[in-house]
């Protein structure tokens, strides 16, 4: 049985990947028996779409994969907590967990009570937290210069 940790560094693979693309380095592994069923990261750049997401691009893949729209008995683990959009897509796909790297001071789900989740759906935070919010400083100082 892989942890929380293994599956978190796989969702920074995707994050590093968006990052060479010149977008923000979010990734998302979603996980359903102790296997990784999607793999995504952000494309809001390359499409020129404001909700292509890493979450959303992973809701569709997940759901894609099932064969039908409802990810029970899945996880997301994701590098930075999902913004008000993602969860509430995510709500909707009835996600069992959400796993998270980094909190999202500005955009956050969390910012925004009472919780937008799905009343079964559980959360952990802080998973490889110095890890995700390194690539995210990274990927802004970068875009500052």
């Amino acid at each position: 049985m892989f942890s929380d940790d293994y599956f978190m560094r796989e969702a920074l693979k995707e994050a590093r990947k968006a990052f060479e693309k010149d977008e923000v380095p979010v990734g998302v592994v979603v996980v359903a028996d102790n296997r990784i069923i999607a793999r995504a990261h952000n494309l809001a750049e390359t499409l020129n779409d404001v909700t292509a997401h890493a979450e959303m691009q992973a809701i569709t893949i997940a759901a894609s994969f099932l064969g039908g729209k409802y990810l029970k008995d899945c996880t997301l683990y994701v590098t930075l907590e999902p913004c008000l959009m993602c969860a509430g897509a995510l709500y909707w796909a009835q996600i069992t967990r959400i796993v998270y790297g980094a909190a999202d001071v500005k955009r956050g789900f969390t910012l925004h009570p009472p919780s937008p989740l799905h009343p079964a759906t559980t959360v952990t935070n802080g998973v490889l937290e110095l890890e995700c919010a390194a690539i995210l400083t990274e990927f802004f100082k970068k875009k500052r210069k």
